[in-house]
């Protein structure tokens, strides 16, 4: 009896210290090992690689926003606010999606088919909103020349960046909108433009985030 109860602590003494050892190891060292390579190698990655703009943090490289007009009365959808550059559709083509407007809680795509008939009438009424936000009174955009991230939304919803090609077709509207000439938007869109990752990988592409930033940024010294 005395050897059985014996045995029994033990036993019970060494799971107690296995899942001590284990706790102080995977769930206190193994954290803090990590967390303190990844501050100091990786540090704005690891803090969810934050843009600031005039010493605030203004937004994550990682995430788009949305750039709109105040909600007025009666309106469930805002306007965009056209004097900035646009992103892509927030995954709300209309009033389908579960993530609309860059809200985190969830994300996901439209999950329709390419033949689905709301995603067509998604993609053309947004074609036509593109097309009319767009042209100027001495540019006007063709259909031909609106690019498919203009009218889609990512898989995520939450894309942050555009390809050239829609920062291009955006420029004379917002060189007209902000009183400036179409060469200084050209020229902060080819600034703010990246190639393909390591020259291979992914498409070129333009964060709107930054890209507004360095907008803002030229209209206050204009």
């Amino acid at each position: 009896m005395n050897n059985s109860v014996s045995n029994t602590a033990r036993l019970l003494w060494a799971g107690l210290r296995a899942l001590l050892v284990l706790t102080l190891v995977t769930g206190v060292i193994y954290p803090l090992a990590v967390t303190g390579i990844a501050q100091g190698l990786f540090n704005n990655k690891a803090n969810g690689s934050e843009v600031k703009a005039d010493g605030k943090v203004v937004g994550s490289s990682l995430i788009g926003q949305a750039y709109n007009l105040p909600l007025k009365k009666g309106q469930e959808t805002p306007e965009p606010d056209l004097k900035w550059f646009q992103g892509r559709p927030q995954n709300g083509l209309g009033t389908n999606s579960v993530n609309t407007r860059y809200k985190l809680i969830l994300s996901g795509a439209t999950n329709r088919s390419a033949d689905n008939k709301d995603l067509i009438d998604w993609v053309k009424a947004a074609k036509a909103a593109v097309v009319k936000d767009n042209s100027t009174a001495d540019h006007t955009v063709k259909p031909s020349e609106v690019p498919a991230d203009a009218v889609t939304s990512s898989g995520s919803g939450l894309d942050p960046d555009i390809s050239p090609d829609y920062a291009d077709l955006q420029v004379h509207r917002v060189a007209e909108k902000n009183g400036l000439s179409v060469a200084q938007v050209q020229r902060l869109v080819d600034e703010h433009t990246e190639g393909r990752t390591l020259g291979f990988i992914g498409e070129p592409r333009v964060n709107v985030l930054e890209l507004n930033i360095a907008l803002k940024g030229l209209l206050a010294k204009s």
